[in-house]
């Protein structure tokens, strides 16, 4: 049973979520609610929970503002928000669980079973980070692998490569780092951030490209020497990105 703190300054929001966690039938115990910044930070520190419902809009503040103000941060965190392009890519850059407002059951019992997933206090910790680090813009990117969460910057990835299910990055500074998402969901994180997928197993840092080659249909090569096929119906839009 997980000892809960809901976050939301709606009533109408905090009682929803409690019906729908009773409904579910959810291993949830709800021990306090909080409307508010300060209040939200005084019942966290004090009953440290181990999950926390969190708002982004609340009176007086943001959720960011809980996280940054909280001292106990050992828990598992699920954010609340109503739709918000900027926000949901934040939290999908440091890898946060988050439901959308209106909250559908499926949300939440999807959002519930990922709570067994083995998510250490340290590595939480690395999330809240990036999360911290990317509000006011995409700064950190949350790469969750085998040894615990690697923040990157974008531009010190040159290109990720995919691995079946896996994506693979390949630094700068010549680390690579697996992580267990498809390449499809970075390309929709990263594209904005001058990212192009220029094969179905590829995708390039644009500013990280040496120089496009014509033989053999084309290749790009990239700053640390290596050479990738462009696709025959990707050639064409790269050679107008290039132009």
């Amino acid at each position: 049973m997980w000892r809960a703190i809901i976050v939301d300054d709606e009533k109408k929001g905090r009682q929803g979520l409690l019906k729908m966690l009773e409904l579910l039938e959810a291993p949830v115990q709800v021990i306090a609610e909080a409307a508010d910044v300060k209040s939200a930070i005084a019942l966290i520190d004090d009953h440290k929970p181990e999950l926390v419902f969190l708002d982004i809009q609340l009176q007086q503040g943001t959720g960011f503002d809980v996280l940054e103000g909280l001292s106990f941060r050992k828990f598992k965190l699920i954010f609340v928000t109503a739709y918000d392009q900027y926000a949901l890519k934040a939290f999908r850059y440091a890898a946060l669980d988050y439901l959308t407002k209106p909250i559908s059951p499926d949300q939440l019992e999807a959002s519930i079973s990922r709570l067994g997933d083995n998510q250490e206090s340290s590595i939480l910790e690395s999330k809240i980070q990036a999360l911290l680090q990317n509000k006011k813009g995409i700064a950190r990117l949350a790469l969750h692998d085998a040894h615990g969460i690697q923040l990157v910057k974008p531009e010190e990835i040159i290109f990720c490569q995919a691995q079946n299910n896996y994506t693979e990055f390949n630094l700068t500074d010549g680390r690579k780092i697996l992580v267990s998402k498809t390449l499809k969901e970075y390309e929709e994180l990263l594209t904005e951030q001058g990212f192009f997928r220029v094969h179905q197993s590829y995708l390039i840092n644009m500013d990280a490209v040496s120089q496009y080659l014509k033989q053999d249909g084309g290749y790009v090569q990239m700053q640390d020497g290596t050479l990738i096929g462009v696709s025959r119906r990707k050639k064409e839009e790269l050679l107008r990105y290039f132009s």
